[in-house]
């Protein structure tokens, strides 16, 4: 007999994600910018990955919305915070062999550090939502001013050979820094160094430093930038790890949280 199928969805302030699972398996994720009928996305989001499983929407046994806008989503049976969903998450998107006890959670608007304790309940977590600073919508910014795409900053920044400093940790006044720096010639690669460097001891900052134990794990879209990545490991001294979909953890998730509702 096929195992059920069940979906998540993070409505995040920037994108819509969903995630599908069957068993322990991820069957499919989409992804598309927020707009102004949150729930009639989501809604589109899971007919395209029934209709790529090749399975009707009845398939789908049970269905949880996190994130922003997740009271809103009425193609939800029910909704779940955010950190909590991460923490599920991780469950199914942890490389092999690891156990996360540190989740660092880069978003379009705000990130967030969540603690797990040895069975991957969340025993605390810091978030950042009142400054841009330290979030992708910042490094989208910063990409539009040197004149390249959230895609390539990554790469770029890893061909540095002389990191620029970038002492602001206001985002008004490190985008005039940056300015500042390229009418000084500075080169793009080193510009963009330094502003990973920046925004990785901005989110280093929240981490409490009893609460290092297990292997540390990104998520969410900034996870996919390797730049950001090799900044916390420049800052923190140890590995830091990407999760399996990063972008995708918080609805697979949900998901996984709709499977254990539905076995209940």
């Amino acid at each position: 007999m096929t195992s059920k199928y069940y979906a998540g969805i993070d409505g995040g302030s920037t994108y819509i994600k969903a995630a599908l699972i069957q068993g322990d398996r991820v069957a499919g994720t989409k992804v598309a910018s927020a707009g102004i009928d949150n729930s009639g996305a989501a809604e589109q989001l899971l007919q395209t990955l029934c209709q790529e499983q090749g399975i009707s929407r009845d398939a789908i046994a049970y269905t949880i919305a996190t994130g922003y806008s997740r009271k809103i989503m009425d193609v939800a049976d029910d909704d779940i915070s955010e950190i909590t969903a991460h923490a599920f998450g991780v469950r199914l998107t942890a490389p092999e062999g690891y156990r996360p006890g540190l989740i660092i959670d880069i978003g379009g608007q705000d990130s967030k550090i969540i603690y797990l304790d040895e069975n991957y309940a969340v025993k605390n977590f810091t978030m950042n939502d009142k400054c841009a600073a330290g979030t992708g919508k910042f490094m989208e910014v910063i990409a539009q001013i040197l004149d390249t795409t959230i895609d390539q900053v990554g790469e770029l920044a890893m061909q540095s050979t002389a990191p620029c400093d970038i002492n602001s940790t206001c985002v008004v006044f490190a985008q005039s820094e940056v300015i500042s720096l390229i009418a000084r010639k500075f080169d793009r690669s080193d510009i963009l160094a330094g502003v990973h460097t920046s925004i990785a001891k901005r989110i280093i900052k929240m981490i409490r430093r009893s609460e290092k134990n297990g292997d540390i794990l990104m998520t969410g879209g900034g996870a996919l930038n390797i730049g950001i990545r090799a900044a916390f490991e420049e800052e923190l001294m140890r590995d830091v790890y990407v999760a399996n979909y990063p972008q995708f953890n918080g609805a697979i998730g949900a998901a996984v949280i709709a499977r254990e509702r539905d076995n209940v």
